[in-house]
């Protein structure tokens, strides 16, 4: 993975002035792309202009034919991206650079130039900046060791198995007077984009968890343990220094020749080597320990920003994620302490959304803010003034078990009970390979959210509310077919005489999929529940009440499957089709509330009660698909009852 060096910004500035040239003339580039771009190329030139002019003299002509290309291809990419209220002094400052590069003017003034408007840049157009958790960088090291070291050498030097079949060399990490200039939002770039004309291709295909954690891996080659130490002790004792880097965000943006102008070099290069490798550090405590909703009011921020700067698509991406990511994975433990006050922060999120949709009032939209910024506040007193003890913990445990292991269940024991009064046993295997898959499906995914990749809030609600969708339209249809069945005589001839074509290998499949789905969509939620709430100090009770909430629903099943035994079978399907098609009216709420929650579906909020259990929520999208489904489903029945072939067979 060969980085950074002369000749490689050679090629690469080729590469670029040829990707903007035919990017004006195609007129269809990607904003996001060509804005990033423009950032690649001030930091390029904020770090390689001093190779190319010293004291108002050139050195190196090529070079400095080259850094001119590039402020000329900035002021053409600033010109050509969307407008903003912010635009014309972006180009004005690109302007300013061109006529210093062309000035030859002293690096120092070239690179505070460079990397103001950069920083301008990220702000305007909101170019990826910072990591949304501190980086892992320790689970970088067999990454780097699997995907780099072939190219830059197991230390970091550049002298990779491969490194001299490579034109240019791959860069050497160890180089410390560029790693002085790099900040790791550089490195995540390169990562991310690749460098044209270089063996450097796009890791693009990696998660974005690893991408960071590569770039602060990285980026630490550089420093020695006793950087690092000597930076620990400064961080620590010293709370002062914190004002240089006050963010995760700033850590990530900062190099340290730009941290060495606010502070001492020595400094600077301790702090920089300490928290490249423990970038946690740089995230303020209250953000990580004291407030649990750090996230949630950064995004709410954020989105507040963006609406008053016009963006209310963007706004209202950025409340989904407050809510999504900052508040959702600490509702099981504020739901066991105080439900009512996490059902006001649920709906209060919802009319922030909703106000952000219809563009409401600035005043509106920020009063509104406001009030959810409050129940942020008492949500936080509970959370941080109840004991976390093992009650707590195991009934937080229990109840998320149990809730989301009902739903699933009752389809599950319903398609079981459904195929032993059919006398179709040699199909539950299918079934049984479908809820039994679905778990396995659920490790699996508890091994991809905590170890591989990050499950975003708004992915998780799509893959809830799909799911749920397509459950509702299965169980509406089987629902009005054993409806239909239930008015029917004659079973034992219909059961051997219909049966036979009717469960083809086909339909098992069916079933395996329907039973697959109906848990999966279950188990995923409540992983990432458990992910959410997990503690090491009450892991005994969690667990304990995993185990309970198991052995209650094994009960819950054993109870259903005795009792379908007893009735008779005309009965059997009709108190069965009545309770499906109830199950299709509460999971079509629900998929649709969980749509809406991801962005996918407009919500229109109504005056109505909020009952999750039943799949009810108060807006009108989701009460509409309820009542379609519910009306369906009646004139399905009504449908069954007057149909000539029921009343025959009844009379039969």
């Amino acid at each position: 993975m060969p980085f950074f060096s002369m000749k490689v910004l050679r090629h690469c500035a080729l590469a670029l002035l040829i990707i903007a040239l035919s990017a004006g003339v195609a007129g269809a580039a990607d904003p996001q792309a060509e804005a990033r771009q423009a950032w690649q190329l001030l930091d390029y030139i904020a770090v390689d202009y001093a190779g190319a002019v010293r004291g108002g003299q050139v050195v190196e002509p090529g070079e400095y034919s080259e850094m001119q290309e590039f402020a000329a291809t900035v002021r053409t990419k600033v010109a050509g991206l969307p407008a903003t209220p912010q635009q014309a002094a972006l180009v004005s400052s690109a302007e300013r650079l061109q006529a210093a590069v062309a000035a030859r003017a002293e690096p120092e003034v070239i690179a505070k130039t460079a990397h103001a408007l950069a920083a301008e840049l990220l702000t305007v157009y909101r170019i990826e900046a910072a990591p949304t958790t501190p980086p892992d960088v320790a689970s970088a090291a067999p990454l780097y060791a699997q995907q780099c070291a072939g190219c830059h050498g197991a230390q970091g030097r550049g002298d990779g198995p491969i490194a001299a079949s490579l034109t240019p060399r791959p860069i050497a990490f160890t180089d410390a007077e560029r790693a002085a200039q790099r900040s790791p939002l550089a490195l995540y770039q390169v990562i991310s984009q690749g460098l044209n004309g270089t063996a450097m291709t796009s890791f693009a295909h990696l998660s974005e968890a690893d991408r960071w954690a590569l770039a602060f891996y990285v980026g630490g080659f550089a420093y020695d343990d006793a950087a690092r130490s000597r930076g620990e002790i400064l961080w620590r004792e010293d709370p002062k220094l914190h004002q240089a880097l006050p963010t995760l965000a700033a850590l990530s943006g900062s190099s340290e020749a730009e941290l060495g102008q606010t502070l001492a070099v020595a400094q600077a290069q301790a702090i920089t080597a300490y928290l490249r490798a423990h970038p946690a550090e740089a995230v303020p405590h209250a953000a990580v320990g004291a407030s649990p909703f750090a996230l949630a009011r950064q995004r709410l921020a954020d989105s507040l920003q963006a609406y008053a700067a016009g963006d209310a698509v963007h706004a209202k991406t950025l409340a989904l994620s407050s809510y999504l990511d900052g508040v959702e994975p600490v509702e099981p433990t504020l739901a066991s302490r105080d439900r009512a006050l996490m059902r006001q922060i649920e709906a209060g999120m919802a009319r922030f959304r909703d106000a952000l949709g219809r563009r409401a009032p600035a005043a509106e939209v920020t009063a509104t803010a406001a009030e959810i910024t409050g129940l942020f506040d008492r949500a936080e007193a509970v959370l941080q003034t109840s004991h976390t003890d093992t009650t707590t913990a195991f009934l937080g445990s229990f109840t998320i078990l149990l809730r989301e292991g009902l739903e699933a269940l009752l389809i599950v024991v319903g398609m079981i009970a459904f195929l032993r009064k059919a006398e179709r046993r040699e199909v539950l295997p299918y079934v049984h390979a479908g809820w039994v898959g679905a778990l396995l499906a659920g490790v699996l995914t508890w091994a991809v959210a905590t170890h591989l990749v990050d499950i975003s809030g708004a992915n998780r609600e799509v893959t809830e509310g799909v799911s749920a969708l397509f459950a509702a339209v299965v169980l509406l249809s089987v629902g009005i077919w054993m409806h239909q069945k239930s008015l029917a005589g004659r079973w034992q001839q219909y059961l051997h005489a219909k049966m036979s074509a009717a469960l083809t290998r086909r339909s098992a499949l069916f079933l395996f999929s329907l039973a697959f789905i109906a848990v999966y969509r279950e188990v995923f939620e409540t992983i990432l529940f458990f992910i959410a709430m997990w503690s090491e100090q009450a892991s005994g009770a969690i667990l304990g009440g995993l185990l309970a909430g198991a052995l209650v629903l094994a009960g819950v099943a054993y109870w259903m499957l005795r009792m379908s035994k007893r009735l008779p079978i005309g009965q059997f399907f009709s108190a069965s089709s009545i309770l499906i098609a109830v199950l299709a009216v509460v999971l079509v709420g629900k998929g649709v509330a969980a749509l809406q929650e991801a962005g996918w579906i407009a919500q229109a909020l109504v005056a109505a009660p909020r009952i999750e259990w039943l799949g009810v929520y108060p807006s009108w999208q989701s009460l509409l698909a309820q009542l379609a489904v519910a009306v369906v489903a009646v004139i399905g029945f009504l449908f069954n009852m007057r149909s000539p072939a029921s009343v025959r067979t009844t009379k039969d």
